[in-house]
């Protein structure tokens, strides 16, 4: 049965670890999954993505950042979301929609309705079935994010890892008053623990809601 489930969190919540686990748990179970991530998941928006994410662009306004991931989300979604639903495929997404809401509106500053008129648009109309917050310290995050790049030695997609503090602090904020309202749909991942223990959690709520949605 197609499931659409999308992956959000600060960065170095640990998305990227947990995603490649549950899709390999996942495969081992039967299922057909595709593994994507926002922005990019395609060569259009992929190209996209260098140019959101390269600390050069640092002078990039807010509007623009918007549109460019608009752009990208409907590059993706019509070539790739699309079309793997559509086989009856469980598709798990790093980053989507509600990331948009927490970057661009709560981080940004930029209108929460424009931002959800302007994700319809892109998304056409698809929505996640379930969405599993990575909800962490900002300062932790940013340290293992900062590691991370420091360990690869490729700065290529650190504009973000750039913002201040208090940036990333409103989109943790953010995050937590997005999961707030929707408690149907998300499920908040205590991202802290160690990465065994993060991904039994993943695995069990994923199995839970697969279970109660066949049940249905």
């Amino acid at each position: 049965m197609a499931s659409f489930i999308t992956f959000e969190g600060i960065e170095g919540s640990g998305k990227s670890t947990q995603i490649q686990r549950l899709g390999k748990t996942l495969e081992s179970l039967g299922h057909q999954v595709l593994l994507t991530r926002e922005p990019g998941g395609c060569a259009i928006a992929d190209q996209i993505r260098g140019i959101l994410l390269h600390p050069e662009n640092a002078a990039m306004v807010p509007r623009a950042e918007l549109l460019l991931y608009a752009a990208a989300r409907a590059q993706h979604v019509e070539e790739i979301v699309k079309p793997a639903l559509t086989a009856g495929k469980i598709v798990l997404c790093d980053r989507f929609t509600d990331a948009t809401l927490a970057y661009q509106g709560f981080g940004r500053g930029l209108d929460a309705a424009l931002i959800k008129q302007l994700n319809r648009l892109a998304a056409g109309n698809h929505s996640p079935d379930l969405t599993l917050l990575f909800d962490l310290p900002v300062e932790i995050g940013l340290g293992r994010a900062l590691q991370r790049e420091a360990e690869q030695q490729d700065v290529s997609e650190g504009r973000f890892e750039r913002e201040t503090l208090e940036f990333h602090q409103r989109i943790r904020a953010g995050y937590q008053q997005l999961a707030a309202a929707d408690p149907q749909r998300f499920r908040i991942i205590n991202a802290a623990q160690t990465v065994a223990q993060i991904a039994d959690r993943v695995k069990q709520v994923t199995c839970d809601y697969l279970h109660e949605r066949v049940k249905k």
